[in-house]
C-alpha cells in the first residue's frame, strides 16, 4: 500500500513548467479536500 491515493500526471513545454502545473493542481486537490 504505498501507492498514492491520488496520482497527478502533467506534461508540458519543460520539465519544470510540467512540474509547476503538477504543484498547482495538487494544491487545489488540498484545498478541496480541507
Amino acid at each position: 500500500n504505498t501507492e498514492p491515493i491520488i496520482r497527478v500526471y502533467s506534461e508540458a513545454a519543460t520539465p519544470e513548467a510540467a512540474e509547476e502545473i503538477g504543484q498547482q493542481i495538487m494544491k487545489v486537490i488540498e484545498d478541496l479536500a480541507k
